[in-house]
Order: structure tokens, then sequence, then C-alpha cells
């Protein structure tokens, strides 16, 4: 399940970078490598941070030997 954020770059967006996390909009359909469904952001951190969603999502995490990937995924549920 190895993710190459490299090698999609120029199929998301960048929205937020500090140096010890990045955030991405995935702006081109590009495959979770967890699950295999299109994701809708991408953050990956190499440090203990908090991660507030904006709405609600659903997310798939993976890891490298570096940092910690998470995928979000929106849901559309009502309750």
């Amino acid at each position: 399940m190895p993710f190459d954020e490299h090698a999609v770059r120029h199929r998301l967006k960048l929205v937020t970078d500090t140096g010890a996390s990045t955030l991405y909009e995935n702006r081109d359909g590009v495959a979770c490598p967890v699950c295999d469904e299109p994701f809708d952001e991408f953050y990956a951190t190499s440090a203990a941070e908090s991660f507030r969603p904006t709405q609600r999502v659903e997310f798939c995490v993976a890891h490298t030997a570096e940092r910690l990937l998470l995928f979000t995924h929106e849901t559309d549920r009502g309750d």
C-alpha cells in the first residue's frame, strides 16, 4: 500500500503546508491507497497535531517511516 504523493502531486491541490504537515485536496479522483476509492483530502504529518475536519467525514489511515497519512472521504449521511 505505498503512496507516492510526489507522483500524483500534479493531480492534487495544495491547501496548506506548515513544514511539518501538508493538506491536499483531491481534484482528479486519485484513489486512496487504503480502500481504493477516491479520497477528498489527504493530510500528512510528521508531528503530533490536531486534525479538525469542517464536515462529517470517514477516513483511512496509513503511515510511512516518517509520516502519518490521513485520507478523508466525505459522507452524506443525514444522522
